[in-house]
């Protein structure tokens, strides 16, 4: 079989661009200590006005890059046409050139191209390719799916975990006038069957066998699909028009890199080039449709404004692990990495299932970002670790945690030494000095156990429609709770504000998407009459411009007393009084009263990653120190357990004592017989509370609350 190694020797001895080779402007033995002092400083200058003063030092003006670049023709700020253009928001406080994805790449290659780009563990050791095998691995992809029939603003859509197969699909789409399409592992055939109609895909790239399955099923229901890729395991039954991976890269041998490079020229940064599609939380999913000018500017700023380093200074290394399908993972790994010239290792298809940290040890990445969940699992096993050690290890590790910054200051030398610097290094922490969190809230509890470990996390706010983040924490920009400032370039405000200040927030600069394919009601909803784009959260703002996100618009509860109820702030005042619950929902809209809907924190199924009945160690030492021998969630539920129960009540009371009003006080409550999942449908693949799923498949509790 040719194995992967071969492939990336034959892209670079057999592509005229193989030549790009002997450019380089960045050798591996470039680091910052080389720099002279002052330069050092001007490189990594980070601070509010930095997009402001580049645009100042470039002395451009919007009339001048946009008469110096070409771009399609539109009349409008947003299109529902995959082919469509639209107008760039261009303006004094960015006007940067737009540029499309391949020329980032070619930029790239030119500076990183003997950098290595991506890692990949094969027979338990790392592979590495360049960033110049890397871009020939996408030309030779892109004329493979030129030979298979690829249209023009048609997509490739892929059905996979992250791997340099899914990125090589995902810039080769693009490179041969294609939209590239991420598909969730976790998503149903019916669910597959969606996201490929609905963008029209002619080719998918699946991972393996499990997810060809599900492919195999629809396919006669896809009129555009003419060929399926699968890129890891062999092939277990040949069929027409599939291929494996091997035989993919080798297909578009006879397609002359001119008719390749004649596509490339002809993309304009104005034209779509990636399809993110929503998880569906709300409603049926819509597919966001990015700009290469989205990708190219955002992949840019948005990294910098969280103190991404050039890899002229330092290259920054990252380990990709979260779902590519999801615009978070996809900027953070994919495009920042080119952009940057960073090193991206891939995980193992079980990193979630608990082989991430092992991953994380051996990469030991410069930076790392997470979901909240994956931040509360990853507290979660520092303190089940906590309670094994023996009594005067546990001490000293549960005192170097709880220090406060003022006090660490002056201990630092101490706890690091003997403590917090052996915690993050079992955690593949050594090395790192940047740690993200987004896609959903972060609970006060997580964030305050993490920051006693030395790892603060930067939490970043925005939305697919946003190409990712909008605002963002750094280290200039950071506040407990808050998600940062908007990114230099960007632009906010704060729509139908309230008495205190609280308001829906809305969104202005070259990330703003270009509108929902296919979806005209949609995307008009999506837009004020200015062209600013609604997000549907609530927000408030400081004196400093740090952002506070309060709640959702459509998930205001109003209850049949006109008032209204922001769920979230109740439901997190809930969890950090009570450390055994997992998840908490309020119910009430249209009714009398506020009721609550609670799981218990369990053990989850590695294999499935269903919750089971079995409590997790935190759980089951919070009962203990109540004086309960419950050691599974049946133990607990209906009542059983009166100890747990009491404390539960007791929990909720001190939550209601700091309610604003008698509206906003819980008056019943419930346990679950099982916690939120994935697999049971409560939460979508970033670990979003899908309400509406919950309000429908619990119906009969929740009915239960409101019978007089």
């Amino acid at each position: 079989m040719l194995h992967w190694s071969h492939v990336v020797h034959w892209c670079s001895s057999n592509t005229r661009a193989g030549a790009l080779s002997t450019h380089r402007l960045c050798p591996l033995s470039y680091s910052m200590e080389h720099l002279p002092a002052e330069l050092m400083t001007d490189l990594i200058k980070e601070s509010e006005d930095y997009c402001s003063f580049y645009c100042l030092s470039e002395k451009k003006c919007v009339e001048g890059v946009l008469a110096g670049v070409s771009l399609a023709p539109a009349q409008s700020l947003w299109t529902t046409e995959a082919s469509g253009s639209v107008q760039l928001r261009i303006d004094e406080l960015c006007p940067q050139e737009p540029i499309t994805v391949h020329q980032m790449f070619m930029n790239s290659v030119q500076k990183y191209g003997n950098l290595p780009a991506l890692a990949s563990k094969r027979k338990d050791k790392w592979e590495k390719i360049t960033f110049s095998e890397y871009y020939n691995c996408c030309r030779m992809a892109a004329r493979s799916f030129l030979k298979l029939g690829l249209e023009r603003f048609h997509s490739v859509a892929i059905l996979g975990f992250n791997s340099a197969e899914w990125f090589i699909s995902a810039v080769g789409a693009i490179f041969a006038g294609g939209l590239t399409t991420g598909i969730y592992t976790t998503n149903s055939p019916e669910a597959c069957l969606y996201v490929a109609s609905n963008s029209r895909a002619n080719i998918i790239v699946v991972d393996n066998q499990k997810q060809l399955d599900k492919i195999l099923q629809i396919k006669d229901n896809l009129p555009n699909l003419k060929a399926i890729v699968q890129y890891s395991g062999s092939l277990q039954k040949k069929f027409p028009n599939l291929y494996s991976w091997e035989e993919f890269m080798g297909l578009g041998l006879d397609i002359p890199d001119k008719a390749l490079d004649d596509i490339i020229s002809s993309q304009k940064a104005n034209q779509c080039c990636v399809l993110i599609y929503t998880s569906g939380t709300t409603g049926i999913p819509k597919g966001v449709m990015l700009s290469h000018d989205n990708i190219t500017w955002t992949a840019h700023h948005a990294s910098r404004a969280g103190d991404m380093q050039p890899a002229e200074i330092k290259q920054e290394s990252l380990v990709s692990y979260l779902p590519l399908s999801h615009i978070a993972a996809q900027i953070y790994d994919l495009w920042t990495g080119i952009q940057w010239g960073e090193l991206v290792y891939f995980a193992q298809p079980d990193a979630l299932k608990g082989s991430l940290v092992g991953t994380l040890r051996e990469a030991t990445p410069s930076s790392h970002m997470g979901v909240p969940r994956v931040w509360e699992k990853i507290m979660e096993k520092v303190k089940q670790e906590i309670s094994r050690c023996a009594y005067l290890k546990r001490k000293l590790v549960t005192w170097a945690i709880s220090v406060d910054d003022y006090s660490r200051n002056c201990t630092d030398t101490i706890t690091n030494s003997l403590v917090l610097e052996k915690l993050r290094a079992e955690l593949g922490f050594s090395c790192c000095q940047k740690f993200f969190t987004g896609a959903a809230p972060l609970g006060s509890d997580t964030v305050q156990f993490l920051l006693g470990l030395n790892i603060r996390l930067y939490e970043a706010y925005g939305m697919s429609e946003s190409t990712g983040p909008h605002f963002m924490s750094g280290p200039e920009t950071y506040k407990l709770s808050s998600c940062g400032k908007v990114l230099p370039g960007c632009r906010h405000k704060l729509a139908n504000t309230d008495a205190d200040g609280c308001g829906e927030i809305c969104l202005w600069g070259r990330n703003v998407f270009m509108g929902y394919v296919n979806m005209e009601d949609k995307t008009v909803e999506a837009f004020d009459e200015d062209g600013w784009l609604r997000s549907g959260d609530l927000g408030k703002a400081d004196e400093e411009g740090f952002l506070y996100i309060t709640g959702r618009i459509k998930e205001l509860i109003i209850t049949a007393g006109g008032e209204n109820v922001p769920p979230i702030p109740i439901e997190d005042a809930v969890k950090r009084e009570l450390p055994i619950i997992s998840n908490a929902m309020l119910i009430g809209d249209k009714r009398k009263f506020l009721s609550m809907l609670l799981t218990l924190k369990c053990v989850t199924n590695i294999e499935t990653m269903e919750p089971t009945d079995d409590l997790s160690s935190e759980a089951v030492e919070y009962c203990q120190q109540l004086g309960s021998q419950a050691t599974k969630v049946s133990d607990i539920t209906g009542g059983k357990d009166k100890l747990v129960n009491k404390a539960i009540q007791e929990g909720i009371a001190r939550v209601n004592a700091q309610a604003i009003s008698n509206a906003q006080r819980i008056q019943k409550w419930t346990i679950l017989k099982k916690d939120f999942s994935v697999p049971g449908g409560e939460l979508g693949p970033t670990m979003k509370l899908r309400r509406p799923v919950v309000l429908k498949k619990h119906n009969d509790e929740i009915e239960t609350f409101y019978r007089e």
